[in-house]
């Protein structure tokens, strides 16, 4: 979907996530003329003013009274301070996406006043390599075109799914959302079993960054299932499944699958916490 010409955004928090969707949407096409971040630490100010040409300011109501979307990219705690804040500007005629973890749609929706259209979307640190998973809800006033206007948004940083229901959110939370950490704990325990068997550590890293690399590109390149291409490395007798199955003893796959259920346990009582 394109973008309109006359289309302006508020970026309201100047972070690492802000900055990825900056990049991404100035890289896309989006004029940086249309953009302006709120940001309360002059320096920041001054380093995103000056690599991408947006318009920053320290004033959230500011950057606000000239958008039609508002992009609350804040941590959770602002969150309410933030909502205050802008809610006098904030009516019907704009459209307001948050990517705070655990605030309710509903609790934004109060906040600004009751009928806001709002948009939730749970993106995953990636985004800030331009490879991000970012899945979106729509709120009861936003409409089918504000979620279509998002997801373009969201597209130029990785890819973007939408979910049916906002209670989704959760389970995405704990799978795609806290997923790359789950990575990096499977990339330090290579690493740790690189240098236990004797090998230097600058290779052991070459040899882990670029397995995982390649094994993810396999899983999206091919048409196959992960079982299919476990299945086609692991030959009978051989050293593939004696790593595999001493793993197994271990319950491997039961431990990321209960980490899994426990990161979204606990992004539901965050929710709880801000309604």
């Amino acid at each position: 979907m394109k973008r309109s010409s006359r289309e302006t955004m508020a970026m309201i928090g100047g972070g690492n996530m802000a900055e990825a969707l900056l990049r991404g949407l100035i890289t896309a096409g989006t004029p940086a003329r249309r953009i302006h971040v709120a940001e309360p630490r002059a320096a920041r100010r001054r380093e995103l003013g000056s690599r991408y040409g947006v318009a920053v300011s320290p004033s959230n109501s500011d950057a606000v009274a000239t958008a039609s979307i508002v992009i609350l990219a804040v941590k959770p705690p602002t969150m309410s301070e933030v909502l205050a804040e802008i809610a006098p500007a904030v009516g019907r005629d704009r459209l307001v996406v948050s990517i705070a973890a655990g605030i309710p749609i509903a609790t934004i929706e109060a906040a600004l006043g009751g009928k806001a259209r709002v948009v939730r979307v749970m993106p995953n640190t990636p985004c800030l390599v331009g490879k991000g998973m970012s899945v979106l809800a729509r709120g009861r006033f936003a409409t089918v075109r504000d979620l279509s206007r998002v997801r373009v948004i969201f597209e130029t940083v990785g890819k973007a799914e939408i979910a049916k229901q906002e209670t989704w959110l959760d389970a995405v939370t704990g799978l795609s959302g806290s997923g790359p950490a789950y990575v990096y704990r499977f990339a330090e325990g290579l690493i740790e079993g690189g240098l236990r068997v004797g090998l230097p550590e600058p290779l052991v890293r070459t040899l882990v960054y670029q397995t995982l690399c390649g094994a993810a590109e396999m899983l999206v390149a091919t048409a196959k299932s992960p079982r299919e291409l476990r299945e086609a490395v692991s030959s009978p007798g051989g050293t593939t499944l004696a790593g595999l199955a001493r793993m197994d003893r271990d319950g491997f796959v039961r431990t990321v699958s209960a980490g899994v259920a426990a990161a979204t346990a606990r992004s539901k009582q965050l929710a709880r916490a801000a309604r």
